[in-house]
């Protein structure tokens, strides 16, 4: 063994590579990565739409239902006179059309194109103008009237106004169905320049005369009508960057929307989980027993009295309540643990209109929480919708007789679609832009970032090698890459102008 050299001829220490050498670079990455993923697509289309769906059918139950009772609620014959409701919209700046005369003839007017808008947007038919709609005819109703609710009238107000920001027709609407079936090219669209042409009349007439007070309406629905001609010209006369940038706006403020959604659920639930904590009712586990006793809230009275009559059933709904409320907005970290709490909430405002009678509040908090499904369980769950429509949609594959291709082929499956076994409807296939499921992304799939609940794992259109199988219960797909995935159904694949 040779002895160890000389301090003068041993080789200088080599220092540790620093670890914020390479911080620069791999934030610079991160921050394109995540640009890139908020500016080139709207994320979220099938939760979106399933809101839109969701919040649309919530209101349109409540009008139908509450039709026989609509003038003592919103119209002439409500104990809130029309002297009152003005009084209250003077002082608070709110918005609503039925203050601009209290004719009964008005009110029939106004309560109808609150129906009509609904369906509208219910069907995803234009639906940026049906979204205007829907939210003038919800502010006009419920600000009329401001003590006529049960809680879920405030969420749908909220999310009236949110919806006007998403991007909620990308898929399971009309607005899809007909870009799917239209040239490459946009053709022109009369029944577009109609509604445009009506609403910017309307909008002078009613701030000519006086009726549209208030400069922040006045610039939101002017805005709004000026923005949808923009986008018609430039969809029709510069596809090039002009239509790019358009683009990126429409993706930046959907998803800018998309979050305040998510947040609006968040806030929700934490400030009524910690607001529980603070009563006495709710600290001793006692809370749940008083409104399952009261009269007004038992449709039921033998099931309230059979649930109520059990102390420690009683403590675990008290404190289950606060619990899940509070814990709901850290679950959103853990995957699994936040679906399971969605479960959770979802069954207890099922049982609060059952038990308490509240099916509008609990139909309009469902629809919220839709919010955060996987898309996995939506695909799914479009599959299985469309399997029980199959008999209603077997009309219209007698369409192609005539001449008129039909997307989706008889009975809502797709054609080009093949499977191991058979054939599997497009929206129940993941496209090769979105790799849908609880899971981590398939082998050759480059994962992107998803919207913030994690439900959704997305990479740049065209850029993945494979996709991923169907959801669970569904037929096995064979895994052809891109060009399977790019015939998918068009109709259920999230385009630009909706």
């Amino acid at each position: 063994m040779s002895p160890p050299p000389p301090p003068s001829e041993r080789t200088a220490d080599v220092p540790p590579p620093s670890p914020f050498a390479d911080l620069g670079k791999k934030f610079d990455s991160a921050l394109a990565r995540g640009l890139g993923n908020i500016t080139r697509r709207a994320l979220g289309p099938h939760q979106t739409a399933v809101v839109r769906i969701g919040f649309a059918f919530t209101w349109l139950f409540y009008l139908v239902r509450e039709f026989p009772h609509r003038h003592e609620l919103y119209g002439p014959d409500s104990p809130w006179g029309f002297d009152l409701a003005e009084q209250m919209i003077s002082g608070s700046g709110a918005f609503s059309v039925l203050m601009w005369s209290d004719g009964r003839l008005w009110f029939e007017f106004v309560y109808l194109m609150a129906v009509l808008a609904a369906v509208g947007l219910l069907l995803g038919w234009r639906t940026r103008v049906m979204s205007v709609l829907f939210m003038i005819g919800v502010l006009s109703l419920q600000n009329r009237s401001i003590f006529m609710g049960d809680g879920g009238d405030n969420v749908i107000k909220l999310m009236a106004m949110y919806l006007v920001l998403l991007r909620c027709g990308q898929v399971w609407s009309l607005d899809a169905r007909r870009k799917a079936r239209r040239a490459p090219e946009p053709g022109p669209d009369p029944t577009g320049i109609a509604l445009w042409a009506v609403a910017g009349l309307a909008l002078a007439v009613t701030t000519g005369g006086g009726l549209l007070d208030g400069w922040v309406w006045q610039l939101c629905l002017w805005g709004l009508w000026l923005v949808f001609g923009a986008w018609w010209v430039v969809e029709r006369h510069w596809p090039g960057e002009p239509r790019l940038v358009f683009d990126v706006l429409a993706n930046l403020v959907h998803n800018m929307g998309l979050l305040i959604v998510m947040a609006q659920v968040c806030l929700i639930y934490a400030t009524a989980g910690w607001y529980k904590i603070q009563g006495t009712r709710w600290q001793d586990g006692t809370a749940v027993y008083y409104p399952m006793n009261l009269d007004y809230f038992t449709p039921f009275p033998e099931l309230s009295q059979a649930l109520t009559g059990n102390g420690i059933l009683v403590m675990i709904m008290t404190y289950g309540t606060v619990f899940i409320q509070v814990a709901f907005p850290f679950a959103l970290l853990n995957r699994k643990v936040k679906n399971v709490l969605l479960a959770v909430m979802i069954a207890e405002h099922i049982g609060i209109a059952v038990l308490m009678g509240l099916p509008f509040f609990s139909l309009a908090m469902i629809a919220m929480d839709i919010v955060f499904l996987p898309t996995a369980f939506l695909l799914w769950l479009g599959y299985r919708t469309r399997r029980a429509t199959a008999p209603l949609s077997g009309f219209a594959g007698r369409r192609g007789r005539r001449g008129e291709p039909d997307p989706e082929g008889p009975e809502g499956v797709s054609p080009a679609q093949p499977t191991a076994g058979g054939t599997l409807p497009a929206a129940a296939v993941p496209r090769a832009d979105t790799v849908t499921g609880s899971g981590a992304a398939p082998p050759g799939v480059t994962a992107a970032s998803e919207p913030a609940h994690a439900t959704t794992t997305t990479t740049t259109a065209g850029s993945a090698a494979g996709t991923t199988g169907p959801p669970a219960g569904l037929p096995a797909q064979s895994r052809t890459g891109d060009a399977t995935a790019e015939r998918a159904d068009a109709s259920d694949r999230p385009g630009p102008d909706t």
